[in-house]
């Protein structure tokens, strides 16, 4: 019986990964084809990477979406990380269920509908004073904030909620004001959600694409906009060589902070049994 269970989950393992993993491997394998009909192979060949590194205007594309993408995770990790703390330290204040159904809102509202809110909003308001007149690089990063904060305040408030406010309260006691205490003591051991927070953000608005074409404007394409306008037409290998790079650079960061994670818990244990 235990035979039969362990050959079911293995099965299962190994079916789930290869339903993932499969497409991935296929698309970095044709990006080295040489023919440009990805499902036929015509050899091994590095030239669409060339080809990609000499489109002026995928790059671009990108440069622009690293910037919306920079941008955009360091105002939802600020203005997140304030409306978290609001709503795991203010206990029950007026206008708090208001304020927490705002905040959760974007995470079940369908895309389409936040991003056609969004433009309707940029075009009734562009007469006003601080408000984008044109649609650009600027209300891109409104719409990735309103969307990605979401996902900031519920980790930073989850964290929050779970800390041990003693610290706080014991630095307090000892003369050290809120603004003093949140940024010594409350900052610092919330830092991890805030890089979790900041990272969410950065993967989403990079990934979006449904809002940013409500909002973007006749000169501003993202290279997901990019990306889809030229699938539209048949996938090419420059494509295929422009998302294997992408995995390349996500698994080479996560090799990377799985070992500092390694070493940082080795050292935590070093610290322990030197303690006791």
């Amino acid at each position: 019986m235990k035979q039969n269970r362990s050959f079911f989950l293995l099965t299962a393992l190994v079916l789930g990964f290869a339903f993932l993993y499969i497409p991935i491997l296929s698309m970095v394998l044709f990006s080295f084809n040489e023919s440009r009909l990805v499902t036929v192979w015509g050899g091994f060949s590095m030239k669409w990477y060339g080809v990609l590194f000499n489109d002026r205007q995928l790059l671009s594309g990108l440069w622009l979406s690293l910037r919306i993408a920079f941008v955009t995770a360091c105002g939802a990790v600020v203005v997140g990380t304030l409306a978290g703390l609001a709503l795991a330290r203010f206990g029950r204040f007026r206008g708090r269920t208001l304020l927490s159904g705002m905040v959760t809102a974007p995470l079940v509202m369908p895309e389409v509908i936040t991003g056609l809110s969004l433009l309707l909003l940029f075009v009734a308001f562009a007469p006003l004073p601080f408000v984008p007149d044109q649609r650009g690089f600027s209300t891109i990063v409104i719409a990735h904030i309103t969307l990605t904060l979401s996902y900031v305040a519920v980790v930073v408030q989850s964290r929050l909620s779970t800390m041990d406010e003693s610290l706080e309260e014991a630095a307090m006691d000892l003369g050290a004001r809120p603004a003093k205490v949140f940024f010594v003591i409350t900052l610092p051991i919330i830092a991890p959600a805030l890089a979790s927070g900041w990272l969410l953000a950065f993967t989403l608005s990079l990934d979006d694409l449904v809002i940013a074409s409500f909002t973007a404007g006749p000169s501003t394409n993202t290279l997901p906009m990019m990306i889809f306008s030229k699938v539209r037409l048949g996938v090419t290998p420059e494509i295929n060589a422009l998302a294997t790079l992408m995995v390349l650079a996500v698994t080479v960061f996560v090799i990377a902070a799985g070992v500092m994670m390694s070493r940082q818990e080795k050292a935590r244990q070093r610290d322990a049994q030197q303690v006791t």
